[in-house]
Parts: structure tokens; C-alpha cells; sequence
């Protein structure tokens, strides 16, 4: 809703401050330049990227503009929270195979069911189900546990923040696009040289308007979309940051306490609950 009601926000305020100087806004319908514009970046996007990108563009875009879930909510970090303190005091209590249950069947694991915020990120789920599987399996020192954990949310990030990046590059060719369609119409205004000063005067105006267009999405729309994605991106690495913490500590040996506060510690001032909330939280739900 957000990002909706900024770009009715943009729309508004460049349109209605053209028509304020006196523009005609009829003028600025030129379907065949968007067709030019938006064709071309379409096909450079399609040139120049992945299906994988492409699909995780589509899937992100989706979500910035339509999705009422939130990455960055103090009730999804609560849940967060709540869900790795419940997996570690079952360890502490019954042991690493106590886990087998929730890890291999997450959709259907009463800790991750009552916790319904953690399940909306199934990315989420997978890497905490992951990693405590594979810690399971195993003896694996703290360090080196914390070695792969660091590797795998920096090569999720690379791939997660491709899209974002790809978006970006077609938002800076955006003005580029438009003088192809302002070179365009500046060609058919020159085979209408010989008509009316009116008809020649259109032309040039229509031919301007793919210049207005490209530049317009660059700045207004695909710039502000790319950082948004990049964004998002960097809030979902915090989510598993806030995992790694809690696991690693939990490896070396802390107390399930312990090592929540360790995630705790990670999440953003405006977000991050103090410990004593923390344990509240705990308590009751012990209760």
C-alpha cells in the first residue's frame, strides 16, 4: 500500500504540476513511444538476465506492490524469536533427535504452527529447518559452523539482490530508451516537412514525450522500485543474521536463553525488544 500510494504521490504531483504550467495532458498519450520504451527495457531485461532472475524480479516486485507482509515488523522478530527459543530449549531439554519432527515436517510442526508470522517466509523456515538438521548430523565445531552459516546468507544475498540490481541497470538505460523514441519521431517529423506548422509541431511534441517518458521512469519509477527490492533484500539477510547468531551460540554450548538473547542483540534499535520483554515473552509462553 505503501509503495502505491507513492507512486499515486509521483504521479499526481509531475502530471498535475505539468498541467498547472499550461500542458496539455492528451499530449503526453503517445502509445507508440511507450511501446518503444517499455518494449525495448522489457527485452533488454529478458537479453541480458536469467529465468531465475527474472522470476525472483517478478515475485519481488509482486511483493513490494501488493503484499501487506512485513520483513521489518516487531511482531515477526517476537515470533522469531519465540520459534528458535522453543527448537533450543527442545534440545536442551530432550536432545538434538527431538527435532526430527519439526525440521523435517515444518508445515506441520506444532513450535513453527504457533508462530504463524515465521511460517509467511518459507525461505526462513527452510534455513532454520536446514541448518539445525544439519547440525544434527554430525560434530561440527562452533567456528566452523559459523564459517558455512556466513557463507550461505552472503551467496543467498548475491543471488537474492540480482534482481534488484538488474531493475537498476534497466532504470539508468530508461532515458536512453527515450531518445531512441524521441529519435524516432523526430525522423517522422521530418517526412511531414512540407505540411502544416501545426502537424509539425505535434510531431516534435509527440517526439519530446518519448525523452519525458524515459527519463520519468528512470527516476520515478524504476530507481525508486530497485532501492525498495534492495531493501527488502537486506531485511530478509537480517532475518537469517538473527538466525546464525542464535545457532551458533547455541553450538557453543549457551543456554537457550542465551543464545535468543545472541539473535536479540542483532535486530534493529526501533525493533529489538529488551531483554526483559524477552523474557516475558518466555515466561508466558512457558505458562
Amino acid at each position: 500500500m505503501q509503495r502505491l500510494l507513492g507512486l499515486l504521490v509521483v504521479l499526481g504531483t509531475v502530471l498535475g504540476g505539468y498541467a498547472m504550467a499550461g500542458g496539455n495532458l492528451a499530449t503526453i498519450w503517445q502509445p507508440a513511444e511507450f511501446v518503444i520504451i517499455f518494449g525495448a527495457g522489457i527485452g533488454a531485461l529478458i537479453v541480458g538476465n536469467s529465468k531465475y532472475v527474472l522470476t525472483e524480479m517478478l515475485s519481488q516486485l509482486k511483493y513490494q506492490l501488493f503484499s501487506s507482509k512485513g520483513t521489518s515488523s516487531s511482531e515477526l522478530y517476537h515470533d522469531l524469536l519465540m520459534v528458535m527459543y522453543s527448537l533450543l530449549d527442545l534440545v536442551h531439554m530432550k536432545g538434538i533427535k527431538a527435532l526430527d519432527d519439526h525440521v523435517e515436517n515444518p508445515e506441520t510442526s506444532s513450535i513453527f504452527l504457533a508462530y504463524p508470522r515465521v511460517a509467511d517466509f518459507p525461505h526462513l523456515v527452510t534455513f532454520i529447518c536446514d541448518n539445525f538438521r544439519l547440525y544434527s548430523m554430525g560434530k561440527m565445531t562452533a567456528h566452523d559452523f559459523d564459517a558455512m552459516l556466513e557463507q550461505e546468507i552472503y551467496t543467498i544475498e548475491e543471488q537474492k539482490l540480482k534482481p534488484s540490481h538488474a531493475l537498476a541497470d534497466i532504470g539508468e538505460a530508461m532515458p536512453g530508451f527515450g531518445i531512441l523514441a524521441a529519435v524516432g519521431g523526430i525522423i517522422i517529423t521530418m517526412q511531414h516537412l512540407d505540411g502544416p506548422l501545426s502537424d509539425i509541431g505535434y510531431h516534435v511534441a509527440a517526439a519530446l514525450v518519448g525523452t519525458f517518458i524515459g527519463i520519468f521512469a528512470c527516476y520515478c519509477l524504476l530507481a525508486p522500485l530497485s532501492s525498495a527490492m534492495n531493501q527488502y533484500v537486506k531485511k530478509q539477510m537480517a532475518m537469517l543474521e538473527c538466525v546464525r547468531a542464535m545457532l551458533v551460540s547455541h553450538a557453543k554450548g549457551h543456554v537457550a536463553i542465551v543464545a535468543t538473547d545472541s539473535g536479540r542483540k542483532l535486530i534493529n534499535e526501533e525493533m529489538k525488544p529488551s531483554f526483559t520483554v524477552m523474557e516475558q515473552w518466555i515466561n508466558n509462553r512457558a505458562a
